[in-house]
């Protein structure tokens, strides 16, 4: 029987030529299918990233160079009254060292261009830098009343308004419709404000209302001296007609002298008891210690008999 051979691996000798092999299988091939989905996972990114950066835009939480000729900073009534110049330096400063860091509010109007909801500093601030573009975030504020207390929010938290600017905004407000009321208008622009300082708002009101074109430099009335010209206009509706009166012929230049007059328009004139009280239409009457004088057009001939005729039938009974 003959022997079986037993096979031994060759070995190869150094320098020796390696030994050519060949495989029973095709190397391996990227299927179609593989590509196909490859492609589709790759659109499904794409579309995602796409309506994620939709969605961040249409939120205002994308943020955009626009040019500042673009943006008109008059679109709503601004609740900032004076840009303080110190202030406005330290800003430009700030911007020249180290660029715009917060962005500005803005939305969209018609043909392109912006109206500036926040940021009115920056604005102004980058302008007198010479810069031509600005960095804004574009919100779509629901409404009128969103888009106002975004623009009082904003200069609340970063540097906070006078009373008389706030009761200015708020005043204007009203005028243009985008509130019923003072009211209204005070606990929405203002809703997170303390219940005291919306009532302290509402007081200086009064002093838009009364004495805004005589006044010259409004925003540096301090609270406690508002707060009582408030209370004495209300009780006297001839008060702000004198006080015009007094500041048209002092004509401060500054906001002491300006608060030298009013302070003086509150001082009630020794031994006066009342002046000018209007006690019905058309009747009017002054009073001081032991002299009543009574004046109007309702002050007929008649009316005068019948007061002196009570006046002696008065003194009578008293005797």
């Amino acid at each position: 029987m003959a022997k079986r051979k037993r096979l031994e691996m060759p070995v190869l000798e150094p320098n020796s030529p390696s030994l050519e092999t060949k495989s029973a299988f095709s190397p391996k091939v990227r299927m179609p299918i593989a590509d196909v989905a490859g492609d589709a996972a790759g659109r499904a990114a794409l579309e995602e990233v796409a309506q994620e950066m939709t969605a961040a835009e249409a939120e205002g939480r994308v943020i955009k160079k626009l040019a500042l000729s673009d943006i008109d900073t008059q679109h709503l009534s601004r609740d900032r009254m004076v840009l303080d110049a110190e202030d406005m330096e330290a800003l430009k400063a700030s911007l020249a060292a180290r660029g715009q860091q917060t962005p500005v509010e803005v939305l969209t109007l018609d043909g392109g261009r912006y109206g500036l909801i926040s940021g009115l500093r920056r604005i102004e601030a980058l302008r007198a830098l010479g810069e031509t573009d600005v960095l804004a975030l574009v919100r779509r504020p629901d409404g009128s009343q969103a888009t106002y207390q975004a623009m009082v929010e904003e200069n609340e938290i970063r540097a906070g308004l006078s009373f008389y600017e706030r009761a200015n905004i708020a005043r204007a407000a009203v005028e243009q419709g985008v509130y019923g009321d003072i009211r209204s208008a005070v606990a929405g622009l203002f809703a997170h404000a303390a219940p005291a300082k919306r009532s302290k708002i509402s007081k200086f009101v009064t002093i838009c209302e009364g004495l805004g074109d005589a006044l010259r430099f409004p925003t540096a009335i301090p609270e406690h001296l508002g707060l009582a010209l408030a209370q004495a206009l209300e009780r006297d509706g001839r008060l702000a007609g004198r006080i015009g009166t007094a500041l048209d012929k002092a004509a401060p230049d500054d906001a002491a002298g300006e608060r030298k007059v009013l302070e003086a328009a509150l001082k009630k004139p020794s031994g006066a008891t009342r002046r000018d009280e209007e006690l019905a239409p058309g009747l009017s009457w002054r009073g001081s210690k032991g002299r009543v004088v009574l004046s109007g057009p309702a002050l007929t001939p008649e009316f005068a008999e019948a007061l002196r005729n009570f006046a002696i039938l008065h003194a009578k009974n008293t005797n």
